[in-house]
């Protein structure tokens, strides 16, 4: 499997948590540790999260999308082929379909590795993608 890890949402808004010592530190460990993408999807979920949790405003929120490009190697596009890969995955593994356009973007970039506290840890998606939770303890 490749080195090359894909961040789920939750990595990112772990990385910039105020209120979770633990968890940002984790999360700054695997940015440190890994090639890094994420895709686009995950962008805008973190955006919506830290303007309705966290009460960001919207140059706060510029501000750290522009460090998180610099981090990771590369911010994924989602194209048709991808949503027809994810569609796919969703029949052969159950996951919300948000979660398979993720492991879709995942593979389709060629990643090894999807970190997430949102699937089954551990799980290999079509021999080539493993499911991390880097927060379980």
């Amino acid at each position: 499997m490749s080195d090359k890890a894909f961040l789920d949402t939750n990595i990112l808004i772990y990385f910039y948590s105020e209120n979770d010592d633990r968890k940002r530190n984790v999360a700054y460990q695997v940015l440190n540790e890994h090639d890094c993408v994420t895709s686009i999807q995950v962008l805008n979920e973190s955006c919506n999260v830290w303007f309705n949790k966290f009460k960001w405003s919207a140059a706060k929120i510029e501000k750290h999308l522009n460090n998180i490009e610099m981090v990771c190697d590369e911010v994924l596009i989602i194209q048709r082929e991808t949503i027809n890969k994810a569609l796919a995955l969703k029949d052969r593994y159950g996951y919300s379909y948000f979660d398979c356009l993720m492991l879709a973007s995942a593979l389709n970039d060629n990643c090894g590795i999807i970190f997430t506290e949102d699937m089954s840890n551990e799980h290999i998606i079509d021999d080539k993608l493993k499911i991390v939770n880097p927060f379980k303890v």
